[in-house]
């Protein structure tokens, strides 16, 4: 009985952690990060799962907000929650109009395919055929991807620290 009960609970808890979910998108923060407005008027932040935009700082950090925006601005979208990311935001899968947003972004050559958290080869196939085409960030031959960018200024910060 216990056992049953234990189950019971772990279904329901997946079910409503990964269930689907409908709100509007009211911010874009940058590229890969929005703010949506949920049925019972909350707001959360999601950091869309399997794609790293660049930073507003970087180089089409810009023009990545800027799709992401065009795509999503206003708009009613499912999302999935994923996990937690450290800064405690939602990670999620967006869609909208039948498109997966991650994936979106990155086919316009405005985003890294995320490997360290995705298993999804198609994202992959995708931003290669965007490097072929020299799309977006990828006509920058030098682009440089916002983990690298993100490391190369902490360590700039600790040098200026010491």
């Amino acid at each position: 009985m216990k056992l049953k009960f234990c189950s019971l609970i772990l279904f329901f808890s997946f079910n409503l952690f990964f269930c689907q979910t409908k709100a509007k998108v009211i911010k874009i923060k940058d590229g890969d990060t929005v703010v949506v407005l949920l049925g019972n008027n909350h707001q959360e932040t999601l950091r869309l799962a399997e794609v790293d935009c660049p930073e507003n700082g970087q180089a089409f950090g810009k023009k990545a907000k800027q799709f992401t925006s065009s795509q999503v601005f206003g708009k009613t979208v499912i999302f999935y929650r994923i996990s937690k990311d450290r800064y405690k935001r939602t990670v999620a899968k967006i869609f909208y109009d039948d498109k997966y947003l991650s994936a979106e972004i990155i086919k316009a050559g405005l985003g890294w395919w995320y490997f360290k958290a995705s298993k999804d080869f198609e994202l992959k196939n995708y931003e290669i055929e965007a490097k072929k085409t020299k799309l977006g960030l990828w006509s920058d031959k030098n682009a440089v991807s916002p983990w690298d960018f993100r490391k190369t200024k902490r360590n700039k910060n600790k040098k200026e620290v010491l």
